[in-house]
């Protein structure tokens, strides 16, 4: 079937774009951007993800204030692929739009019955870049086979929340995005059901997994690492990055150390973690880094989540909204397997700001952690 995309000279099948080349259901292409006040006191996190062979596109807009309350507004629908405009894509109240490819982006939540509404413009001020490829198997079956790319940039725009207007100031924000596509594992449709009679998953003694995407002024440094219980590493990817306006190559990171804390009773970063940078010219450097804020991708969509999970099909027309106390553990005890932690950090002189993105589950023994 034609879709407005195989109008693109794009191609890379001889098919049309309203299918990918396997019957795979984690099979997702995603978008998400995120970012936060440099104060901690107000994060945003938003996007979208279809899945081809679910015959599923959905979204979400989650905003959260000074780490004790998350607003979040779900939207899902079936694929039309015969509709639409070339570089946008609408669900419900939500529209996403790539207004300059490689370097601008824009989210709306239009005003609805849920009371959320925003309006966010990304501009690019460092270059997007690649990461890694993602290719693992287990038991001869692809367990991950993806791709992503992430860019750090200028915000503008504004949030409503119940009639309440909040104006970004670009000055006082750090934000980001990324777009990935592929086979997934894990939360955000990877672990949704593919039917009964199937072998149950191997469980490792343990997994850490973290990245982190620190922005400085005169430079970016992206890293993420995942490891088996004893600290042996099977995924690493790195990378130092200059803004655009500078002209600069981006440089390797050969290797990443870390030396983390975590907060009591919880897998989550702490104040006084450390991560010793390897950079591919030789240098070494030490960022410490301090939380701010935190946000839980599982409440939008990640995890199951009352009732809903990203994925799961909903009809043509789902919309549903509600707000989480993030201060309550059985709130967290559902979607606490991601964690996503805004912080300050300090390199030598150089102070900036960023995110570590984390997976902790199982065996640790360099940590204190025995079992699940």
């Amino acid at each position: 079937m034609l879709t407005p995309q195989d109008e693109l000279l794009c191609h890379q099948l001889p098919t049309t774009f309203d299918h990918v080349s396997q019957s795979d259901l984690r099979w997702t292409e995603r978008i998400v951007m995120y970012g936060f006040d440099r104060t901690g006191d107000i994060s945003i996190m938003t996007g979208m993800a279809r899945y081809p062979n679910r015959n599923v596109m959905d979204a979400y807009a989650m905003v959260t204030r000074h780490g004790r309350e998350a607003r979040v507004v779900r939207m899902s629908t079936e694929i039309d692929a015969t509709e639409g405009a070339l570089s946008s894509w609408t669900v419900g109240p939500y529209t996403y739009e790539v207004t300059d490819p490689l370097h601008g982006v824009r989210s709306v939540v239009a005003p609805n019955d849920h009371g959320i509404s925003l309006h966010l413009e990304l501009t690019g001020t460092f270059p997007a870049y690649e990461q890694a490829p993602a290719f693992h198997r287990s038991r001869g079956r692809v367990r991950e086979d993806a791709r992503r790319f992430y860019q750090n940039g200028r915000l503008t725009g504004w949030i409503e929340l119940d009639g309440e207007r909040i104006d970004i100031d670009p000055d006082k924000w750090w934000f980001g995005r990324d777009h990935s596509w592929g086979v997934r594992h894990g939360g955000g449709g990877g672990s949704l059901s593919e039917g009964d009679h199937r072998q149950p998953s191997e469980v490792p003694d343990g997994v850490l997994y973290y990245m982190g995407i620190f922005e400085f002024e005169d430079e970016l440094v992206h890293f993420a690492q995942r490891e088996t219980s004893t600290g042996e590493r099977w995924q690493f990817e790195g990378e130092v990055l200059h803004p655009l306006a500078s002209g600069k190559e981006s440089l390797p990171i050969i290797d990443v150390e870390h030396d983390l804390k975590f907060r009591e009773g919880r897998r989550v970063i702490d104040a006084g973690s450390t991560f010793t940078v390897h950079r591919a010219d030789r240098a070494v450097d030490s960022i410490e880094v301090t939380p701010l804020c935190d946000f839980w991708p599982g409440l939008a969509g990640y995890d199951e989540f009352n009732g809903y999970a990203s994925g799961m099909w909903r009809g043509p027309a789902f919309i549903d909204s509600f707000s989480a106390d993030l201060t309550d553990p059985t709130v967290l005890g559902q979607v606490s397997m991601l964690s996503e932690t805004l912080c300050e950090v300090r390199m030598g002189d150089k102070t900036g700001h960023g995110l570590v993105e984390m997976v902790f589950m199982g065996a640790y023994p360099r940590y204190g952690y025995t079992g699940w």
